[in-house]
């Protein structure tokens, strides 16, 4: 995975308020296996940023449609 690349959450990050399934932008690479990821609304609004390690992402496949909830108040 490298800079710019779409990624899908594997697990849950309550305290960020994201779920399994949220979709994310690689913003930063630190290294083969960590990661800084924004993840936005759909106005475009950062809801998080957070580091995470290639065990809690994976690429979305070409054969994936995007799919809305609505973010819990926080």
């Amino acid at each position: 995975m490298k800079e710019l690349d779409s990624v899908v959450l594997c697990r849950g990050l309550s305290e960020s308020g994201l779920e399994a399934g949220d979709v994310g932008a690689i913003v930063h690479r630190h290294s083969e296996t960590s990661f800084e990821v924004e993840f936005v609304s759909g106005e475009g609004d950062t809801v998080a940023v957070v580091t995470l390690s290639a065990d809690d992402l994976r690429p979305i496949d070409a054969r994936e449609i995007l799919h809305v909830r609505n973010l819990a108040h926080r």
